[in-house]
């Protein structure tokens, strides 16, 4: 195009196209350099609501490690070293980007940061480092291999090896400085400095938004590193170690011959699950710890005196700190003193429990008396043939049957049986059936039923589920209705990792037939995630 050769008016032309292409490239420049100035926005906006999350994270970590210390004051020291590196390090690429900006009256224009001499000048002198340049890396070498140094000291009790290699490898990822010489590959597969190929000559701008990614890659691991530490925990509060098995059984002795319908329970009693606060009464009587009993292992070990023959009652409540509220563990338990045999064997009377929330079948009958001469009534008994009766009981703990019958000499005869009445008890959340933990693929997780059953009770009731929470760790928990994972719920769980747990917790259970009574509690479910 520039040939001696071209006429004047062809040398005119070729020299508009030549600026027309030049202004092309100067809008464009123009428009890139706003676009690093839009992202390092978002990035900035993100990393002020991950540092709000991750404090509230550790406030309430904090709140548990005063109400439960035995559980999580070592999990709060531990995390409190992540924030305190963290926050420094934060605070350093901070200062950094203060001063980057300090002489531009708009920190905002970015179509005028496009020099490089601000971190060419603080990093570079000639083929070395600055004390500032040496001073930028060295910190994100430190920041790396010290939370590594944090995540190996943590007890494989609390975060389980692999999980700890992961996390170490993640953050060796993010806060790598390129192989033992500090090289990278450029894109002709040459070595070259990493803080030449990440700073080097280019506009302010877009060193601005690099260093703003590194702030949020401090918050991600920061995130991370808590998240599993609290996983961890969970892990270790539900794992079976932290269970004995007991015997529960709803009558205390049994006829020759008849079958055995007791149950192998399981009861906690790892040293971290004790009350913060044990108010107990035997027989109105205030209970003394060290004197009437003493906390071992998540037990509370009566040593009190059996007492006279007859029935004693122990009542009172246990306190858990929770949250910064105290939860009330109601108990009221009897337990019956019989005069020392000498020669004479005693049966136990059958133990007469009735379900407050279910129609609990009952038979009541006089024997020598026809059943059409029997006459029974309580609060909530309802005959329904013969000798056939039903109570639906209401408030209160017992309530007390009546018979009365006459016999065929006309001699009238009552008797008179007191039943304990019982709460249903906890359902248990499952997820396909399963409860408590359990590991499906994603896509099971996605379709999977969520459920309630009662263990081990007695009565077939059909429970079904109106809604439930769902935490992926890492993202906000989900309210969802019915009883399976809705779209948002679904779209959280694409963002879990092979391996994380996610948890379904707040299950809202009721009886189909009977939706007036309030079910207690449901127990929560764990999913491994498995791809």
């Amino acid at each position: 195009m520039a040939g001696n050769n071209l006429s004047p008016r062809q040398k005119m032309i070729n020299l508009m196209y030549l600026v027309f292409i030049a202004m092309l490239a100067l809008n464009m420049s123009k428009e890139v350099l706003s676009a690093f100035g839009i992202m390092n926005e978002k990035l900035e906006t993100s990393n002020e609501k991950t540092t709000a999350s991750n404090a509230s994270f550790f406030e309430g970590l904090g709140q548990k490690a005063g109400e439960q210390p035995e559980k999580y004051q070592q999990l709060f020291e531990d995390a409190g070293k992540v924030k305190e590196l963290s926050s420094s390090y934060y605070n350093y690429l901070e200062k950094l980007k203060t001063d980057m900006t300090a002489k531009l009256e708009d920190k905002k224009d970015y179509e005028v940061m496009d020099k490089t001499d601000f971190l060419d000048n603080l990093f570079f002198s000639g083929e070395n480092y600055t004390k500032e340049g040496k001073e930028f890396v060295d910190k994100a070498e430190e920041y790396r291999e010290q939370t590594a140094q944090i995540i190996t000291a943590i007890s494989d009790s609390l975060m389980n090896p692999n999980a700890k290699k992961s996390l170490a490898e993640g953050i060796a990822a993010r806060f790598g400085t390129g192989d033992a010489n500090g090289k990278v590959r450029n894109r002709d597969n040459r070595p070259v400095d990493w803080l030449d190929y990440n700073f080097k000559g280019f506009p302010l701008v877009a060193s601005l938004t690099k260093i703003t990614q590194m702030q949020s890659d401090i918050k991600s691991s920061e995130e991370d590193i808590l998240s599993a530490m609290l996983e961890g925990q969970l892990k270790s509060d539900v794992s079976f170690t932290n269970y004995a098995t007991l015997l529960q059984q709803p009558k205390s002795a049994y006829y020759q011959g008849e079958r055995f319908d007791g149950s192998i329970v399981l009861g906690r009693t790892d040293n971290s699950t004790k009350p913060n606060e044990v108010n107990l009464t035997l027989d109105g009587r205030k209970l003394v710890e060290g004197k009437d009993f003493d906390m071992e292992g998540g037990q509370i070990k009566l040593k009190v005196n059996a007492g006279s023959a007859g029935d004693h009652t122990i009542k009172g409540n246990l306190i858990f700190k929770q949250d910064g509220e105290d939860i009330e563990v109601p108990v009221s338990q009897t337990f019956a003193t019989i005069t020392k045999p000498n020669a004479a064997v005693i049966s136990a009377d059958k133990m007469n429990v009735v379900y407050r929330g279910v129609a609990n079948p009952i038979t009541i009958s006089i024997p020598g008396i026809p059943d059409n001469k029997v006459q029974a009534s309580a609060p909530g008994l309802n005959r329904s043939s013969g000798s056939k009766y039903i109570m639906n009981p209401g408030k209160g703990r017992t309530v007390t049957i009546t018979a009365r019958g006459t016999l065929p000499d006309g001699q009238g005869v009552s008797s008179k049986s007191e039943f304990r009445i019982k709460d249903i008890p906890r359902p248990s959340g499952t997820i396909r059936g399963e409860f408590g933990e359990a590991k499906m693929p994603r896509k099971n997780l996605e379709i999977a039923t969520v459920g309630a059953i009662l263990e081990e009770f007695d009565f077939d009731l059909n429970l079904a589920i109106s809604g439930f929470k769902f935490k992926v760790p890492g993202q906000p928990t989900i309210e969802v209705r019915g009883n399976k994972l809705d779209a948002r719920a679904k779209s959280a769980l694409k963002r879990a990792k092979r391996g994380e747990v996610v948890q379904i917790f707040d299950i809202q259970a009721y009886i189909t037939n009977n939706r007036t009574y309030k079910l207690k509690k449901v127990s929560s479910v764990l999913i491994e995630l498995t791809n």
